[in-house]
């Protein structure tokens, strides 16, 4: 996706030029500041395509950048990508319950930020959702309105829960989903439920997905994602 704007916030020098380089190399346009303060506002002013969010900055820290940027309508339908240093697992749940698409742990390899930066901006111009609604991936048809699910165009039966919980992710592929927020899809958010049964459900739906259950992964310390 040559051309496309990204601004990256990041107060570490080597790895700021880290990020810059990579994307420069692969014709993005590239925007870097230092600190949360200057990340906001120019996030205002260039409109960039997407945004690479430290967590750890001096000043207004990665959290609260992102809840800022969520929170106002000219920003919130930006794409941010959050990078964290590992064993921050608390401060990316609340990153992804703010809004984040992903994150990246550090040390990170560029190829792999490259990657998970190409997905998210392919997401954002591509779907799997039809104008029907129905969610159609690989040999996999999800019809919401008939509450109908086919592998190879073989129906398989979902219980209510597994069916919102396939759908919540198939919708968003490659989209982190903490267990709280599967449970706020599915259920609403005053519904008393602990991550372990999310789990159970989601072991449920492997299960009937066969050779299809790998396109379910784990995020280890933070939920699940659909992943083709």
């Amino acid at each position: 996706m040559p051309g496309e704007k990204v601004l990256v916030v990041e107060d570490e020098e080597d790895i700021q030029e880290l990020i810059r380089y990579n994307l420069a190399r692969e014709a993005y346009n590239v925007t870097c500041v230092t600190c949360g303060e200057e990340g906001l506002k120019s996030a205002q002013s260039l409109s960039p395509d997407l945004i690479v969010l430290d967590l750890m900055l001096p000043g207004v820290d990665g959290l609260e950048v992102c809840r800022a940027l969520k929170s106002n309508p000219e920003t919130a339908p930006i794409p941010v990508v959050m990078v964290s240093a590992k064993g921050e697992e608390s401060d990316v749940v609340v990153g992804l319950e703010l809004g984040a698409d992903d994150y990246v742990t550090k040390p990170f390899s560029p190829k792999i930020l490259l990657s998970r930066i190409k997905a998210v901006l392919r997401r954002k111009t591509e779907g799997p959702v039809d104008k029907d609604g129905v969610i159609k991936i690989k040999n996999l048809t999800l019809h919401p309105g008939r509450h109908e699910f086919l592998v190879d165009n073989i129906k398989v039966d979902l219980t209510f829960t597994e069916f919102k919980i396939l759908q919540t992710l198939a919708a968003r592929p490659g989209w982190v989903f903490t267990r709280s927020q599967i449970v706020d899809a599915v259920r609403g958010d005053n519904y008393a439920v602990t991550d372990r049964s999310v789990d159970f459900q989601v072991v449920g739906l492997r299960r009937k997905l066969g050779d299809s259950a790998e396109f379910i992964q784990t995020v280890r310390g933070v939920g699940y994602r659909f992943q083709e």
